[in-house]
């Protein structure tokens, strides 16, 4: 049976890292695509796993050729999520996850039907603002900026599907997985799924 695709967006500080990572952990039929990029490969970064590392010319020649489903561009490197990479996991069954923000939901949602989006909230700003503060790695300038940031990109939450508040880590995990286990068993997916054993019950 064909997986289904999911987007999971949220606000810098809202978690969405963290419980995405576990939720691949404990279900293997979960798939994060990975992005392709121009910019360089970071320390301990690896090719197909942290991202497809590219040339401009050949990230241009993909856009060229439609092959991304949302492409951007951030600082001067340019991201996109390939449409053929997706398709192909997609076909292996696995459920795809594509971690992209508010913007690229929409125009994944214009090319696939049936996209399911998630969007992930923090439990309130001050919350956000102390997991933000307590990386340790930002200035007090860095840090508003993507406050400001986090609340322009939350006022488009109604744009998702579900909302999945984190609050309490494990809680949030189990609605996220939650989400995930329902879609499965819509009567479309078990109809495909289980086929044959329908047809002997009540043939």
């Amino acid at each position: 049976m064909k997986g289904s695709l999911y987007i999971i967006a949220a606000p810098s500080g809202a978690g969405k890292t963290s419980l995405v990572s576990k939720l691949i952990e404990q279900d293997q039929h979960i798939q994060v695509s990975v992005s392709t990029t121009t910019r360089a490969a970071r320390p301990g970064e690896q090719d197909g796993v942290n991202y497809h590392f590219v040339s401009v010319e050949q990230f241009q020649q993909q856009v060229s050729e439609g092959d991304f489903l949302e492409h951007a561009e951030v600082f001067g490197n340019y991201y996109g999520t390939s449409l053929s990479a997706v398709n192909n996991m997609l076909e292996k069954g696995k459920d795809v996850i594509l971690e992209i923000d508010w913007q690229g939901a929409r125009l994944v949602r214009e090319q696939i039907a049936n996209t399911i989006s998630i969007f992930i909230l923090p439990p309130s700003l001050g919350e956000l603002r102390k997991r933000l503060t307590g990386r340790g790695t930002d200035s007090d300038d860095v840090i508003e900026e993507r406050m400001s940031k986090a609340i322009d990109e939350m006022t488009h939450y109604d744009e998702f599907d579900f909302v999945v508040i984190n609050n309490h880590f494990d809680t949030a995990l189990n609605e996220l997985h939650a989400i995930f286990v329902a879609n499965r068993l819509r009567l479309a997916n078990q109809q495909a799924k289980h086929a044959n054993l329908i047809n002997e019950m009540i043939r």
